[in-house]
Order: structure tokens, then sequence, then C-alpha cells
């Protein structure tokens, strides 16, 4: 590997890509250390570590830290994923919207522009609820109000603040993707995971010195993590290899095609897609209920609880649900079969066209069902261990799932640019097959 990353250096272009990522990601982390103007900073971490185990620890994780100290950056980049699957939603419901889809990048761009114009209005309205919420909020000690200044000037800066830092991540996360290595989003989330990884591990080690956690369920934890991770790399990398044939076809004195290769389908087609887009919706009406103080709306937080049977139920469904429907998003058999057909190619014993495209889809299918499996169990069994024994988020199955399939993609994408330019790639027994 360390040959690899020594190739990638030698490669003026994938330097450059590498280096204005590195950027990127090391501007969103010094604004998550800007604070929003108007707030205690001593009350609002004493909040959090009260309420330290919850569903806050989630959002704060997702956010890298900076909603513990409600940052410029607090919102995070969930308000553009929220979005993007409301857009991608309707774009299956709204035959105008799919027929913008279908235009190209013309049409990709129009749905992207409008995907901004919505992520800046969720950002409004989330920092409307928030602004609220702490207004009303204390400290543990003394009672201390979070808020130094409440009334419609901080909740209009609050809005204002919050909703400027979410659309700069979401300009930060469309560049690293265009002109960087990797998705964009996707590192953002990664970054602020890993950033607050070295913290959670004091506080475990902390926590064991105190007696909270016992001596002997340290080295259970490191094994887990460890089966989690290898779970996730086999899974990540795995592949379903469909035999494709390839035609022959005689063109004056040569003969082209009738080479045999493979189409490969990855068990999870959807990557990191469906843990990110089911935690961000099932954040957003609970970090609602926790911020209003209204008999009802406590009585339905506390239903949804993180790490409740009801939240455990919604949160598996929404996982297997966002499975299906991105890989049906982003994965047409019917597309495919045709590619085959105009290329000469078919697969053995299938009859091309509309019978291709049947057993595509019915292979696609089954895998999809143990993709989906797989994620829904690496999301929630460790969660479930975790928030019996009230160890930190960070070493949840959600957590490990983003940054390792991140990694793999990442990786991946640098295996690609050295292999393109005859260099070696991170492995020599074999290449990284990412997504």
């Amino acid at each position: 590997m360390a040959g690899g990353f020594r190739s990638a250096t030698n490669i003026p272009e994938l330097r450059k890509r590498i280096t204005f990522t590195l950027l990127m990601l090391a501007v969103y982390r010094i604004g998550v250390q800007i604070p929003t103007p108007g707030i205690n900073g001593e009350a609002m971490a004493e909040f959090f570590e009260r309420n330290a185990g919850t569903l806050f620890d989630m959002f704060n994780m997702f956010s890298g830290g900076a909603l513990e100290k409600f940052s410029i950056f607090a919102l995070g980049i969930m308000p553009y994923i929220s979005a993007s699957i409301i857009f991608q939603l309707l774009t299956v419901v709204i035959p105008q919207l799919e027929a913008l889809s279908k235009e190209g990048e013309s049409g990709r761009r129009k749905i992207t522009q409008y995907t901004r114009y919505a992520t800046v209005g969720l950002a409004l309205i989330q920092g409307l609820f928030i602004s609220i919420g702490l207004e009303s909020m204390t400290s543990q000690s003394g009672g201390a109000m979070i808020v130094n200044d409440p009334g419609l000037s901080f909740r209009l800066m609050t809005m204002l603040t919050l909703t400027s830092g979410t659309a700069f991540i979401m300009w930060i996360g469309e560049q690293m993707t265009e002109r960087g290595i990797g998705n964009g989003i996707s590192l953002i989330i990664f970054a602020g995971i890993v950033a607050r990884m070295p913290a959670a591990i004091v506080n475990t080690i902390r926590m064991v010195g105190a007696g909270e956690i016992t001596a002997i369920f340290l080295p259970i934890l490191l094994v887990m993590m460890g089966g989690v991770i290898a779970l996730i790399i086999f899974f990540e990398t795995a592949q379903r290899r469909i035999p494709i044939q390839y035609a022959k076809r005689i063109i004056g004195r040569r003969q082209y095609g009738g080479q045999r290769t493979h189409l490969p389908l990855k068990i999870n087609m959807a990557g990191v897609i469906p843990p990110i887009f089911a935690s961000s919706i099932m954040m957003f009406p609970a970090t609602i209920g926790g911020l209003i103080q209204v008999d009802w709306v406590q009585q339905a937080a506390a239903y949804m609880q993180w790490g409740s049977l009801l939240h455990t139920l919604c949160f598996v469904g929404m996982i297997i649900f966002f499975c299906f429907f991105y890989t049906a998003v982003t994965f047409n058999p019917v597309d495919v079969a045709e590619n085959l057909k105009k290329n000469g190619g078919f697969i053995p014993g299938v009859r091309p066209g509309k019978k291709t495209a049947e057993f595509i889809d019915k292979i696609m299918v089954r895998l999809t069902v143990i993709g989906a499996i797989y994620v829904s169990a690496v999301c929630v069994l460790p969660t479930i261990l975790i928030s019996k024994l009230q160890v930190p988020f960070y070493f949840g199955g959600t957590a490990l799932l983003i940054v390792v399939g991140v990694a793999i993609d990442t990786i991946s994408q640098i295996e690609s640019h050295t292999v393109m330019r005859n260099y070696d790639g991170f492995l020599k027994t074999g290449r990284m097959k990412g997504r």
C-alpha cells in the first residue's frame, strides 16, 4: 500500500485532487470550531454532558462535533441530504422531474439547483425550531440559560447563521466531488466521525477508570469492532459476477468479438447511502421533539427515543426501503440489457432483450435483499449493545459502516487513477473493488 501512495504522488492530476480534498476538509474542520453568536458555550457543553448517550450524541456525531459547540456548521450536511431524498422520491412521482432527469447533464443540473433551494428552505426551518428550543434550555448546574439574549433578533441571527453554514458545507461537498477525489458529501460525514473518534476513545477509557464500564468489556468492544469492520469490508467488496459472451463478427478478413467477460453486481449496490438517509430522516422529528416543550410532542419523542423498539423498527424499515430505492434509481436492468444487445453481448443460456433484463433484475433483487439485511444488522445490532452498555455512538455500526465504506470508495478511486496511468495500485495481489 505504501507503494500505491508513492505512485499516487507521482501523478500530478491525482496529487492536486488529493491536496484539494484535504484542504477543503481542513476548511470544514476550522468552521466547526467557529461558534454561533449569542450562545453560552459552557452551558451548552453542560447540556450535552447531561444528555450523553441520547439522540443528541448521534446528531453531534454526524455534524462532526459542531452541534455540541453550536458552531456555524451545527446543522451539518443533513438538510442537503434530506433535500436530496425528497427530490429523488419526487423524481419517481412527478413526470416533469423524471423527464428532467433523462435530459442528461442539463436536466441533472436543474434538479441539483432545485435541491439547493430546498436545502436552504429546510435549513431555515430547522434553524428556527432549534433557536426556539434553545431559548428554553438551561445548563445542569446553576440553571444558566444557553441563550444569552433570547428574542426575535436571536432567532433571525441563528436561522441566518446556520443556513449560511449549511450552504457553505454544501458548496464544499460539491467542489470536493468535482475537483477532488471521492464523494464530497460522504467525505464530510467521514471527516466528522473520524475527528470525534479520539475524544470517544478517551471518554471510553475515562468511563472504564470511573467504573461505569467494566474493564473486561473493553477487549470485547475491540473484538466486536474488529468483527464489524471485517464484515463490512467483506460485503462492500463482494460481487456477483454474471458471465457475458460477445458474438463473433467478421469484418473483411478480421474477426472481432467473441471474448468472454462478466457483469459485476455488488451485494450492497447502495453503499452507505441507506443508513445516512435513514439516520437523517429519523433524527429530524426526534430533534424537534427534544427541543419543543409541548406534552404531546414530548410523548411522541419518547416513543421514538433512540434505541427504543419503535425507533429500531422504523430505522430498519427505512434502511431496507432506501437499499431498494437507491439501487432502483442508480441501476436499470432494462438499460443494461439493451446496451448488451446493441454491442452483441449476451448471457449464456438467456435470450437477449427482455429475458436478459428480467434475469438481471431477478439477481439484483436477491442481492439487494441480502445487502439490506447486512446493512440493517450492521447498523442496528451493535447500536443495541451500545445503548445497553452506554458506550459512545462512535463505536456503533452506523459510524463504522460510513467510515469503512467511504474509505473503500475513496481508495478505489485513487486505485483507478493509478492503474489507468500504468502505475502499481495499492494492492499487489488484487485490485480494490469499489462501487
